[in-house]
């Protein structure tokens, strides 16, 4: 082992393989769990430490690790704290501070307030077991208060997005009172800071005092140059390499300046990436230079630095684990228990004021920052500096699981779309009125062809009313569910409004992010009692009828009748061809067809056979004229290619796991599967 890190510089090279890859892997089991990003790497940082692969493997541990090369380690760890705390504070929109009522002050209050006071009593009975003589008792519980009141707030963020909430009332207040308590809890760690850095509380409240005139010398001096200098970005495109080397300087002076005042780096870089303007491309052009080398590589390292100086094993004793549950407890009510308890008082239901306790009770890579620095300090021994480490890790894993059981999926679903009834005209009366098609866009390009269908079922004596969703995939990115204005529409719905409008057929839109876009469809579907799902396919199917990826999780898992566009270009369809072999699918696929053909369109069948001749009966429910043909069952594939040369925009089919002329057809499809009941639904 030794001969393969003979010096620093491939010592620092294993050690950022070694971590970076070990993140990743547990990443994708966080992943598969519901778990953020987040914790994949605190535990990550743990099993690097000494508290696992020391303990297991203490000659590969100690050379991997060992003391001589941890200031490296700790250098560049630092300097990555110090620009993620940049993109943090670049993130903080200073519109999320406030607009959002008085419930939002309440809340934050409360869940600055109440964690701080259980914290700061709290440390004063861990004080002479856990704090070193030198650190005053006060520094102590300020410090215990200040760590306590701290959220992850990428991480809540994410959480927010990837449970479809990010938009909604308790998503709005939830980052609002996630931001002020944050820089509330922030400035707290400040004074925390400079009264250890000093001699007394005297001189801390100097240093104090010259922290506060840089924060308005930041705020009237700088951030109109900053303005000025954002200016020339419009767009990402526009960012240069000189001019983001320029924004690296500053935030990098930022930093040494109150780092050498004596409250700390990270706090430079925060309030440097606070004030810069978050309108136009600039702000978004400098996370996306810098986030993905700072999420990938330096903030893993941090958590491995961070591990490193995790020693589970100092809590040998039961009185230790109970002291590190009863941080546990004191630290959830505060944080979970303070700010359930003042959402439920400022309006919010108890659904909502539980999910927003749960949220804010979150600390991730925050609190490790935060801990970080008590350690440094001395502040904090390095027991209850893993003690904290393991409060941090547990707060921030139960998160997920606590919020699916207060708010599951079905739930957001179902206010998801009561919103948008609510927002339509018509209200909740609207939706008693006529069949509802549920039209499923991924991107721009689907609209034009899936509203054309789906305008086409929106006239007639009963017009259904149509409604438009998009699921944006989750990133790996923390940023990508923040910085946005809430009345941003992404793409897709806005080339499916524009059809809508050019068709003058009235369109409902949806957009949420989903990690599972197949659940959520169907979810959705059933929510709204939708008649028909419309989804999009751009590639020819595989094999003989393959459906395969969300297109055919939501075949399996929908009871409502689901139409899936391979589109190759299509007019509005006033004549039809469908394909028919009297399959329940077949006649789906042919009262479709009369829908879409309309009483002054034609339905052009192709049967398969006398036997597979349509029933008079069903004919009769079409609302188009129908012409029959019969033709040979085996030629059926080549009938169809032939007659869909003939002038047929548009062919119909119903789903079978026969079907082989999807990939061969000149023209436009629409794979049609009828509805079925729910329980046949989720066993096919």
């Amino acid at each position: 082992m030794h001969t393969l890190i003979a010096d620093p510089l491939t010592h620092f090279i294993a050690q950022v393989v070694a971590i970076v890859a070990l993140a990743r892997l547990l990443g994708l089991v966080a992943r598969r769990l519901g778990q953020p990003m987040v914790v994949a790497e605190m535990v990550a940082g743990i099993l690097l430490g000494p508290s696992f692969l020391g303990l297991f493997w203490p000659e590969v541990g100690s050379a991997l690790f060992s003391p001589d090369s941890l200031r490296v380690m700790s250098t560049v760890s630092q300097v990555g704290v110090v620009l993620f705390m940049f993109l943090i504070g670049l993130e903080l929109d200073p519109r999320l501070l406030g607009g959002r009522g008085p419930a939002s002050i309440a809340i934050s209050y409360a869940s600055v307030a109440t964690p701080f006071a259980l914290g700061a009593g709290l440390a004063l009975y861990l004080y002479d077991g856990f704090a070193d003589p030198s650190v005053t008792q006060v520094t102590f519980a300020l410090f215990m208060g200040a760590f306590m009141s701290v959220t992850a707030f990428p991480v809540l963020a994410r959480i927010l997005a990837e449970r479809r909430l990010l938009r909604s009332r308790v998503g709005a207040v939830t980052i609002a009172c996630a931001a002020a308590a944050d820089v509330t809890a922030w400035c707290i760690l400040a004074f925390v800071v400079a009264s250890a850095r000093t001699s007394g509380h005297g001189s801390a409240l100097v240093t104090t005092a010259f922290a506060v005139a840089y924060v308005a010398a930041m705020l009237l001096l700088v951030r109109p140059l900053l303005v000025r200098l954002a200016a020339r970005v419009a767009t990402p495109d526009a960012m240069s390499q000189n001019l983001a080397a320029v924004v690296l300087v500053l935030v990098l002076v930022s930093s040494w300046l109150t780092e050498l005042m004596g409250i700390h780096a990270v706090f430079g870089a925060f309030l440097f990436g606070a004030v810069l303007p978050k309108d136009g491309g600039f702000a978004r052009a400098l996370v996306e230079k810098l986030e993905d080398l700072i999420i990938i590589a330096l903030v893993p390292l941090f958590f491995a630095y961070s591990g490193v100086r995790t020693e589970v094993g100092l809590l040998d004793s039961g009185q230790d684990w109970a002291i590190c549950g009863l941080i546990l407890l004191v630290g959830t009510l505060g944080k979970a228990g303070g700010g359930t308890v003042a959402a439920r008082l400022s309006g919010l239901s108890w659904r909502e004021s539980g999910a927003l306790g749960v949220l804010m009770n979150t600390r991730g890579l925050m609190g490790i920052i935060v801990l970080n620095i008590g350690l440094d300090l001395g502040v904090i021994s390095t027991a209850l500096f893993s003690m904290l480490v393991i409060m941090a890790l547990f707060t921030t894993i139960m998160a997920t699981p606590l919020l699916q059981w207060i708010y599951p999926a079905e739930a957001m679903a179902r206010d998801l779309v009561e919103s948008l009834e609510v927002a339509g005209p018509g209200g909740a009366a609207a939706r008693a009125a006529g069949e509802r098609v549920l039209v499923c866009l991924s991107h721009a390009g689907a609209a034009p062809g899936l509203v054309e269908v789906a305008a086409g079922l929106a006239r007639g004596e009963r017009p259904a009313r149509l409604y438009a969703l998009h699921l944006a995939p989750t990133g790996d990115r923390p940023s990508v569910h923040l910085g946005e204005p809430d009345e941003a529409v992404p793409a897709a719905l806005l080339a499916a409004c524009a059809s809508a409008e050019e068709r003058a057929v009235e369109l409902k839109t949806l957009s949420f992010v989903s990690p599972d876009p197949a659940d959520d469809i169907v979810r959705v579907a059933a929510v709204q009692s939708a008649d028909l799902v419309l989804l999009g396919c751009h590639k020819p199917f595989l094999g003989r009828s393959s459906l395969g990826g969300v297109v055919g999780e939501v075949l399996r898992q929908t009871s409502s009748a689901v139409a899936v566009l391979v589109d190759r270009g299509i007019e509005a369809p006033r004549t039809v061809l469908v394909a028919f072999r009297d399959s329940p699918d077949d006649r789906a696929a042919l009262l479709l067809a009369g829908r879409l053909a309309g009483a002054e369109g034609r339905v052009r069948v192709l049967a398969a056979g006398a036997e597979a001749h349509p029933a008079p009966e069903l004919l009769a429910q079409v609302g188009a004229p129908v012409a029959v043909e019969t033709v040979d069952a085996a030629s059926l594939a080549a009938a169809v290619m032939e007659g869909s040369q003939d002038g047929h925009p548009i062919v119909l089919v119903g789903v079978a796991p026969d079907w082989t002329l999807v990939r061969d057809c000149p023209t436009s499809l629409l794979l049609v599967r009828g509805a079925r009941p729910p329980e046949q639904a989720r066993d096919s």
